[in-house]
């Protein structure tokens, strides 16, 4: 046994060092309830993915759109994964990597098949719901025979319910375009995320700064985001890329057509 007090100042400020940079080496290596993100794939939805059609539709003529709807996706890392103090410190410092916690991004824990059930589950969730959401919005508008229309979407084993709003949108592009005879992206190559439900409300989702960054590496010079989430994708937005913030299905074909003939459309 000995007493800080018999040290010299130098002496007993290395002796408290010792059990603190222990501490740290332990954080640095302990596992911690993290996933770290990246910008992850997009894919068309009027067109194909992975060698297969996005959307098919059976009942009603389709248009061959010029332009690009393209859903966005992130990676992070897998709910097995451990993730280290030095992790996260290097996410946070870093654009092209977000932080997020690993409940939000696998809220049905670590099992990685229980998760991508999960996953699958959420998305055919969405498809069918896209679907309502978009035969309802082409009904309204006076398109007939929305009754007889079947919808099916292959997206492979892209999981989650933030494909929604695209999907909606990718089904009227493919039906009545913009309703005048265009396409709805006016040729465009847009981008963009959300979930939708069946009264045609656009949701917020996950990862949406990292989302921006896939969006541009991939061709696209506008984003569709959830007006709730417009701080997340104004944090790290590419150069070149205009952010419109959405709420409804019917608002987002608005700001489209206004984009398209050059007027006024929202802005984050």
């Amino acid at each position: 046994m000995f007493s800080l007090s018999s040290l010299s100042r130098p002496k007993a400020l290395g002796v408290c060092a010792v059990p603190v940079v222990a501490l740290l080496a332990v954080a640095g290596l302990a596992p911690l309830p993290f996933a770290v993100a990246q910008p992850g794939s997009t894919a068309n939805v009027l067109g194909e993915s992975e060698g297969k059609r996005v959307i098919t539709i059976t009942g009603a003529p389709t248009r061959e759109p010029k332009g690009q709807l393209r859903m966005t996706t992130i990676v992070a890392t897998g709910p097995e994964t451990d993730v280290s103090l030095g992790d996260v410190v290097d996410g946070w410092f870093r654009t092209d990597r977000s932080v997020m916690p690993k409940d939000s991004v696998y809220p049905t824990g670590d099992d990685v098949k229980e998760v991508e059930k999960h996953n699958l589950g959420d998305m055919k969730k969405s498809q069918d719901t896209a679907t309502r959401a978009a035969l309802a919005y082409l009904d309204e508008s006076g398109v007939d025979g929305t009754d007889k229309v079947e919808v099916d979407v292959d997206l492979g084993k892209i999981g989650g319910p933030s494909a929604g709003l695209f999907l909606s949108l990718g089904i009227i592009d493919l039906i009545d375009g913009n309703g005048s005879g265009g396409d709805l992206t006016g040729g465009r190559d847009i981008a963009g995320t959300g979930t939708i439900s069946a009264d045609g409300k656009v949701g917020p989702v996950g990862g949406v700064s990292m989302k921006t960054q896939a969006a541009r590496r991939d061709g696209a010079t506008v984003f569709l985001v959830p007006k709730d989430e417009c701080a997340d994708a104004e944090a790290e937005k590419p150069e070149g890329l205009q952010l419109i913030p959405v709420t409804t299905l019917e608002g987002t074909i608005e700001s489209l057509r206004a984009l398209d003939k050059g007027g006024k459309v929202p802005s984050c």
